[in-house]
Order: C-alpha cells, then sequence, then structure tokens
C-alpha cells in the first residue's frame, strides 16, 4: 500500500516538475521575444546623441567650437539628418576648390591651411580666426523635424559674420524637405507673408517694400532662403545683408500656425 502510494506520489511529482519547466520556459521564451521587441521598436525611433568638436590648444590655429546633434544613422532619417548638417559644415569651412571635401575633420584641416597660408603672406601678425557652428532642434512632430544651425566665422577685416539656417526634414520620407514643398501655393502665402511683414516692419500698404530703407532686389518682396518650424510658429529669417544692413543684423518674424495651417502642404500639416 505504502508503495503503491509512494510510487504515484513520485509520478505526480515528475508530472508537477515538468509542468512547471515547461511554464518557465514559455515565459522566457516569451519575455525575450518581448525584449527583442521592445529593442526594435527603440531602434526604430529617432534618437540622438551630442557631437562636439573643438580645436582650442593650439596658439598657431583657429578657434573651431561645433556642436550639433547627431542623429541614430541606422534609420533613413538619421542617415539625411547627418549628412545634411555635415555638407553644411563642411561648406562653411572649406577654403580649398580643387580637392574634395567629404568629412568634417578635412574642412577643419582646410580652414586651419586657409589661415596659414594667409598669415605666412602677411606680416605674421593675422589676428586669430574664429569659427563657432552650433544646431539644435527646434521643433519636431510625427512627420516632421527642423534643425536651426548658427554659425559665426571671423576670417579677418572688421567683424566677422554669423549666420543662421533651418533645415527641415520629412520624417515618413527619411529626406530634406525643400522650401518649395512647404507650401500648396508658394504664391498665395508670399502674398500672405508680405502682408503681415509690412504690419511687423510698419511699411504701409501700396508704399514700395523698399520705402523704409530695406533692400530687397528689384523693389520686390520676397521668401528669406530660410524658413523654419518653431514651436510658436513658422519662422521667416533673413539674414544679415540679405534685406538690410550688417548694423540692421538679421530680420525675423514668427507666424502663428493658426494663420499659416491652410497654406500648408499636406504632407506637411500634423
Amino acid at each position: 500500500m505504502y508503495r503503491y502510494l509512494l510510487e504515484n506520489t513520485m509520478q505526480a511529482f515528475e508530472v508537477y516538475t515538468q509542468i512547471c519547466y515547461s511554464i518557465m520556459r514559455l515565459f522566457f521564451t516569451n519575455l525575450i521575444l518581448l525584449l527583442l521587441l521592445i529593442g526594435c521598436k527603440q531602434s526604430d525611433k529617432l534618437t540622438f546623441e551630442a557631437l562636439n568638436l573643438s580645436q582650442n590648444n593650439c596658439d598657431q590655429c583657429p578657434k573651431i567650437t561645433i556642436n550639433l546633434p547627431k542623429a541614430n544613422k541606422n534609420l533613413k532619417i538619421g542617415e539625411a539628418i547627418n549628412t545634411a548638417l555635415k555638407e553644411e559644415i563642411i561648406a562653411q569651412l572649406t577654403f580649398e576648390e580643387e580637392n574634395e571635401i567629404l568629412e568634417i575633420q578635412d574642412a577643419i584641416r582646410s580652414f586651419n591651411s586657409a589661415y596659414k597660408n594667409v598669415n605666412e603672406m602677411g606680416d605674421g601678425e593675422l589676428a586669430a580666426w574664429e569659427a563657432r557652428i552650433d544646431a539644435a532642434i527646434t521643433y519636431e512632430d510625427p512627420r516632421m523635424i527642423t534643425i536651426k544651425m548658427e554659425s559665426y566665422l571671423f576670417t579677418g577685416g572688421a567683424h566677422g559674420y554669423g549666420t543662421s539656417r533651418f533645415l527641415n526634414f520629412n520624417k515618413q520620407k527619411g529626406s530634406e524637405i525643400e522650401d518649395w514643398e512647404l507650401f500648396n501655393d508658394r504664391n498665395d502665402f508670399l502674398r500672405f507673408a508680405e502682408h503681415r511683414f509690412r504690419e511687423q516692419e510698419n511699411i504701409p500698404e501700396g508704399e514700395p517694400i523698399n520705402s523704409t530703407g530695406y533692400m530687397f532686389e528689384r523693389g520686390a518682396f520676397y521668401l528669406p532662403e530660410n524658413i523654419g518650424f518653431t514651436e510658436k510658429g513658422i519662422k521667416l529669417l533673413y539674414n544679415e545683408y540679405e534685406v538690410a544692413s550688417y548694423a540692421d543684423g538679421p530680420i525675423e518674424m514668427t507666424l502663428p500656425y493658426k494663420e499659416v495651417e491652410k497654406y500648408l502642404s499636406g504632407e506637411i500639416k500634423s
């Protein structure tokens, strides 16, 4: 009797052990699958890390500081952002035309070489050159992202030159957005923007756009080369010398989204 009970108890224990083992194996299998799924979702998300480059410890070299967000390059949009930022920096720092510059470090060497050559042609007391480039995200939604790049270059003369550049990207297509892609009808938006510009700058309707001292070419209002998205609205930015003198500085106008939404293309609206 006792032997029968013991054998049955052992069999029941073995069955129980096998069931527990199967449950635990299923649990850990599902856990691993869940972690892999979370990892895949995270890798599909656009993320950034800070990229900082500087050259400040060389007495005979220009002072160079570069700060920008570096995107997750595993995504198509991340690669597009990194490429666009790199090309902008290279364009600003490169002084040689005979060699194609493809990397930021090579552009820095080009900037250094140009300073050295100019200094050697002079009396050796050339004021130190300087380059400061900072980029930051100004706007992001599920469809698009905008990065503003601010640059200051001093290569001799009375003063340096600062510029700002907006770069807009379509996250779904993984590509940079050209200005003409922003609006349903660019001419409609142009007329609206001129009306708001005249209001902001106190230029009477019916008077020439340059009647208060602006310098629009051919006396006609036009959109700036830089149009970007911010949390407050669409910003139109004219850099120094674009429509006014250096002393006037950059000219900016921010248009709230509730005013411009009807002008935006379908791919831009959130």
